[in-house]
């Protein structure tokens, strides 16, 4: 029997599935199809020759949610809320994120004022009803839902966190009211405080419903149809997996899907090399994201913005998501001039279609691919193993027209994308290191998807990180590191109170009662073959009088003294200091995991006997410290395991190639991953 894992970025569609039996590898990746994504699906099981009766888990990571959003194609939404709360989405907040911009506009709701309907209920912070529930008004705002042709509807009353009832009972008037039209409620999203990002958590939802859910169906069905019999799993962006059915009932939860694989990918493969901390950076066609792994744990947040940036608000989601740090940077990534012609790339992308110059699809406008192409760096006929030709005549002509208007050569054109671009990721590096307390150079990089290995060993070289592993195929990556993924579920609650000796036994109680129905509500949804289940525990902690919180894992066997030492160290090295204030909880955390069979990692990468057999010829190549160079091109796959190669050289694969510069060396290991090092490895 096989498992399969698919990861649809956007410009690639990889596959992955492994043979449980003897561990062999069979790796896929074709054009993604963004006008239905599930051809894209289809298209790569069959170029792989997998036959979908053999496969015992599919697990799956998707853009249709973030895709969903960020293009605006979702469904119209009815928001039901509190009297007097209607406009808590055009409020949003006080702070302003380009303060000094007078003409500063906030986001755009994502519902009209005229569908944002007001019913009258009232209850405190506490969870008390002030005022109960008046179904009238829900009755005549199911009504004003079907006049006004409301797609999804979503409902959040204040303090709903606190206590539930009435939006479970508005739930389910509506669903009788209005047959037909899907109704999310947002205690089933989160049930933390913050009205804002609560109302928009759940708009957000309903918005993306009816789109995730009928390609979901629609894929699932497909499947079945060509002989999967197994339960589908969707990747989520806490980074654990879940049903087809709770993914399609809440799809907000497969925001980042597909970049989170990767995360989890790069973890096992620093947990095998006996790494403590390592920085995840993916870079693909349209993106790079960059997250950090401290001592093997990976880092979940629910504060996640979607489109946010240093100048735009974004929109917040209360969700728990893997903490990652994204850029407009990625091989399709465009160059453009402003109009005081400087130079930029990204964020926008010529994605799949019309793709790059140089893939000879229809794009005309210089990218980074285009670039590496100039400089030598990519081979136009090995790419994608020789399957998919580059046009370089192509790429010239776009990246001249760039160049020549500012007055500058083309290869001088293309050195200075290929600059930019990693100035670009750098910048991402180091808002997710340094701006976060840690240092890089105390990490090792884990550098993954179809252009990382291009651009990693610079980037490492830059920000003084001595170790850069490309583990094997690196363009499918993210699709493997889903292979390596456990079921999870989250809870989180907000119960604010003192955390002292006197409250302690409150705490550990509330959190006790809280593990209780997280293993309830796994119980209802765990599938697959999942061999023992476990909790993990912690707490966001503040100083008292404080609006930001720390999260600080805890064990219910220690003393109150010990996590409140834990959380002034962790606050000291998120802040750079601590106080002798008294600290409160406001967020109680459970997670709850169900392990299921991974396939364990197996030194048996082979190769040639020499490096000679291993090299492929001479190619000239660009280099930003140096210029051109001719340069050794290697197969990577035949690079004798433990035999050094020195830089500058260029190693090709099927789906990646892997830049080595001057003064660097690269070392294959038996796990079949590139180890990078500064100098020589000797």
């Amino acid at each position: 029997m096989r498992r399969l894992a698919i990861d649809i970025g956007g410009t690639f569609t990889d596959l992955v599935a492994l043979d449980e039996a003897s561990g062999e590898l069979t790796l896929g990746k074709t054009l993604t199809t963004p006008g239905d994504f599930a051809l894209g699906v289809l298209d790569a099981i069959g170029e792989a020759a997998v036959p979908l009766s053999d496969v015992s888990q599919f697990v799956h990571g998707t853009t249709v949610v973030i895709n969903a959003l960020t293009e605006r194609t979702g469904c119209r939404v009815a928001l039901i809320t509190t009297r007097g709360f209607r406009d808590v989405l055009e409020i949003q907040r006080a702070n302003r994120t380009d303060m000094y911009n007078l003409m500063y506009c906030k986001p755009r709701p994502f519902v009209p004022r005229r569908l944002r309907l007001e019913v009258r209920e009232r209850v405190t912070w506490k969870g008390e009803v002030r005022e109960p529930l008046c179904e009238e008004d829900v009755e005549l705002a199911a009504a004003e839902c079907r006049r006004s042709g409301a797609e999804a509807i979503a409902v959040c009353f204040l303090h709903s966190y606190a206590n539930a009832e009435h939006e479970k009972r508005a739930k389910d008037l509506l669903e009788r009211l209005c047959p037909g039209i899907p109704v999310c409620a947002s205690h089933e999203m989160t049930q933390e405080w913050r009205e804002y990002e609560r109302t928009n958590t759940v708009v957000l939802n309903a918005y993306v419903r009816p789109v995730a859910d009928a390609y979901l169906a629609s894929l699932e069905r497909k499947l079945a149809e060509r002989g999967f019999s197994g339960a589908p799993l969707a990747m989520q962006s806490n980074g654990g997996t879940a049903s087809f059915g709770r993914s399609r009932r809440m799809p907000i939860h497969l925001v980042e899907s597909g970049p989170v694989g990767g995360v989890i990918g790069a973890s096992s493969v620093v947990r095998r090399l006996g790494k403590a901390s390592a920085i995840a950076f993916d870079m693909g066609g349209t993106t790079a994201k960059v997250s950090v792994i401290e001592a093997g744990e990976v880092a979940v947040r629910t504060d996640y913005h979607l489109e946010r940036s240093q100048t735009w608000a974004g929109y917040p989601l209360k969700i728990p998501v893997i903490d990652v740090v994204e850029v407009g940077a990625g091989g399709g990534s465009i160059a453009w001039l402003d109009k005081g012609n400087a130079l930029h790339v990204g964020p926008r992308s010529a994605g799949a279609s019309p793709g790059p110059a140089c893939y000879g699809l229809g794009g005309t406008l210089p990218t980074v691919t285009d670039a590496n192409l100039l400089a030598g760096r990519l081979s136009a006929g090995y790419f994608l193993g020789g399957r998919m030709a580059l046009h370089r005549e192509r790429a010239e002509t776009a990246v001249a027209a760039l160049a020549e208007s500012i007055g500058l050569s083309r290869e001088e054109g293309a050195i200075g994308i290929l600059r930019l671009v990693n100035a670009n990721m750098q910048a991402a590096l180091e808002r997710a290191t340094i701006e976060r307390g840690y240092d890089p150079r105390d990490f090792t990089l884990v550098a993954y998807g179809g252009a990382g290995g291009l651009h990693a060993p610079t980037l490492a070289r830059q920000l003084h990180i001595g170790t850069v592993v490309i583990p094997e195929a690196p363009g499918q990556f993210s699709a493997w590191g889903m292979l390596m993924t456990d079921l999870r579920q989250d809870l989180v609650r907000t119960r604010v109170m003192a955390c002292n000796a006197r409250t302690w036994p409150t705490v550990l109680a509330r959190l006790e009662g809280l593990s209780g129905e997280a293993v309830e509500s796994f119980s209802t949804e765990r599938q697959g073959n999942v061999t023992r289940t476990w909790l993990q525990r912690s707490v966001d902690l503040r100083y008292e009088g404080q609006e930001h919180t720390v999260r600080t894992p805890l064990d219910p066997r220690e003393p109150v003294s010990s996590l409140l030492e834990r959380f002034h160290g962790l606050h000291e090295r998120a802040y750079a200091f601590r106080l002798d204030e008294e600290a409160e909880v406001v967020n109680l955390h459970v997670t709850i995991w169900g392990e299921v069979p991974k396939p364990g990692a197996r030194p048996g990468a082979t190769g040639s006997r020499s490096l000679d057999e291993a090299r492929k010829g001479l190619r000239n190549v660009l280099f930003e410290e140096g210029g051109w160079a001719e340069t050794p091109v290697y197969e990577r796959g035949l690079l004798p395991v433990g035999r050094e190669v020195r830089g500058p050289a260029i190693l090709e694969e099927p789906s990646s190639t892997t830049v080595v510069l001057a003064n660097q060396s690269a070392v294959r290991n038996a796990f079949g991953d590139l180890i990078l090092a500064e100098g020589s490895s000797r």
